[in-house]
């Protein structure tokens, strides 16, 4: 089960609803609507699917920036009285239309304009649905206002609203932040102790992948979208500041040796690090990011965590498998596999079965998936078969799309779909409800 996924696109594209990418991980079910960005309204997608047919079962999530857009649109001012309300409205509307909780994305705009009362506010109404509160914490480096701030926002939410936190891709994002790993473990299991139920998942990478300019733009200059961006890049009165903020960011994340171009419209700039392009336009780094954005929308590799802090986070028992898998980025193909290869078989961080457990059970218990995640009488038949000594990861960062190997068998609700490591074209995946 993986429950952070960004596959809400393959699943409402009817050529990419079979979902290989993650059956081939072993992955039987996937959580959509991360990061704040959901599919609106949550009963068209479903419909959707249910025609279309999927390959995987998937598990909706209302995204609070979505809400937020459909409420205020781009707008970066603080939500009033009247805004929250119509935004705990339409999460009424989504939870009784199927969705298990609320995700949030507070380092992406719109999400970032909102304040922690807002997200209460909001959280409460998922809290009174019996839902889960999963949340891209609001700073996890040193961007804003840093990544202990950040995880102590998020036990306060669950705290105050009285729900179940979820802390999606835990990590030390940034050499500024290197090694508070422990820090943030002893803050949680405090909270835990305190009684509040707190989780996290995290992917086995060292490079994370987002928007360039989600990266390193700062928000404030993004406010109103990407026409209102380059009207204040091209005013004088702004954009001295855009590009000291935007050169801060890219150093906050190491440099730009390590952006690395992953998806873009011109595919030249495809595999070359924002150092590389800069060095032949001739212009400065941060200028460089302006110049490639205008060409559309840019995905980067990001390479800014250290391995202790991985490993520190992966051991803990509370932290479950998650691939946070979208285009252009190996997680989406290979995270399960390269966690089972490289953590379990290959380092033996961690044994075979606590990495079937934080990618099974565990995360069905934290989600509240009912009759999943195990192999009982009266469950549900999600099963996978792999050979022991060759499921293992091919996508890299040059390649992210090679599907992973060594799953000999996935059978999802009873019914095979792939057989002796082959698809059967089957779409066997339903829409969960709890």
């Amino acid at each position: 089960i993986d429950p952070h996924t960004h596959a809400d696109g393959d699943l409402a594209d009817a050529k990419q609803s079979h979902n290989q990418p993650f059956l081939f991980q072993g992955v039987t079910t996937v959580v959509v609507g991360n990061d704040g960005n959901s599919l609106f309204p949550t009963s068209k997608y479903k419909d959707l699917f249910e025609k279309n047919g999927i390959g995987t079962n998937a598990v909706l999530l209302v995204g609070h920036g979505t809400i937020r857009k459909q409420a205020m649109g781009n707008s970066d001012e603080l939500a009033t009285d009247i805004d929250i309300e119509k935004m705990q409205n339409l999460i009424q509307q989504e939870m009784d239309a199927g969705a298990f909780g609320m995700s949030t994305g507070l380092f992406y705009a719109p999400g970032s304009y909102s304040n922690t009362d807002e997200v209460i506010a909001l959280a409460k109404t998922v809290s009174k649905n019996d839902g889960i509160y999963d949340t891209h914490l609001r700073d996890e480096g040193s961007f804003t206002m840093g990544l202990i701030p950040a995880i102590e926002e998020a036990i306060q939410i669950g705290r105050e609203a009285k729900l179940p936190i979820h802390i999606s891709h835990i990590k030390c994002l940034g050499v500024d932040v290197w090694n508070q790993s422990n820090t943030v473990i002893q803050l949680i299991e405090n909270a835990q102790k305190e009684g509040i139920e707190i989780t996290a998942n995290q992917y086995p990478y060292e490079a994370s992948a987002t928007g360039l300019k989600s990266a390193v733009v700062p928000r404030w200059a993004e406010s109103g979208g990407m026409d209102s961006l380059f009207i204040r890049y091209n005013n004088p009165k702004f954009k001295s500041r855009i590009l000291k903020e935007t050169k801060a960011n890219i150093a906050r994340r190491g440099g730009p040796d390590k952006l690395l171009i992953v998806k873009a419209v011109d595919s030249a700039i495809v595999g070359k690090n924002l150092l590389e392009i800069s060095a032949e336009l001739h212009i400065s780094a941060e200028e460089t990011v302006f110049k490639i954005l205008e060409t559309g929308f840019i995905k980067v590799a990001s390479f800014n965590m250290n391995t202790d802090d991985i490993i520190n986070f992966m051991k803990q028992d509370w932290v479950v498998t998650g691939s946070d898998g979208g285009s252009g980025h190996p997680r989406k193909y290979g995270s399960f596999p390269r966690k089972y290869h490289k953590y379990v078989l290959e380092e033996k961080i961690i044994d075979l079965p606590t990495f079937i457990n934080n990618s099974s059970a565990k995360t069905a218990e934290i989600y509240k998936i009912p009759n999943r995640g195990k192999l009982i009488e009266g469950y549900y038949a999600d099963v996978i078969i792999f050979n022991p000594q060759t499921f293992k990861d091919n996508a890299d960062y040059i390649d992210a799309f090679q599907f992973s190997e060594g799953l000999e068998y996935s059978i999802i609700n009873g019914k095979i779909s792939i057989e002796k490591g082959v698809f059967l074209d089957a779409m066997n995946g339903k829409i969960l409800t709890k």
